[in-house]
């Protein structure tokens, strides 16, 4: 499903059978029980951001969740949880890397 050559996984909240998943919430919640997994662990009041391991977005239109190949180094029982979860759901997960937004050019 996954090679381990990437560095980034995109968890799609499309499924195989090209339906939106719902709820429409559900990369902010994957994205919030993850919390706690980030660089040197979880700390007092982490549960209040993202770990930068696992990142809920929108790409085209589409909710996603950005996960970071750390965290299976970090905790690997956290990563297959998100790889399950994405499997059990039958959404489309596709390999990538995320790319910071071009420096604003002022004109």
């Amino acid at each position: 499903m996954v090679s381990p050559s990437s560095k980034e996984i995109f968890i799609q909240g499309i499924t195989h059978d090209g339906k939106t998943f719902r709820p429409s919430d559900w990369a902010e919640r994957l994205a919030g029980v993850m919390s706690s997994f980030r660089p040197g662990g979880a700390r007092p009041g982490s549960h209040l951001s993202y770990s930068p391991w696992c990142i809920p977005t929108t790409l085209n239109g589409v909710k996603c969740v950005v996960v970071h190949r750390d965290l299976q180094g970090h905790e690997p029982m956290a990563w297959d949880f998100v790889i399950n979860f994405a499997r059990d759901n039958n959404l489309q997960v596709a390999e990538a890397c995320l790319l910071p937004d071009p420096p604003s050019s002022k004109l």
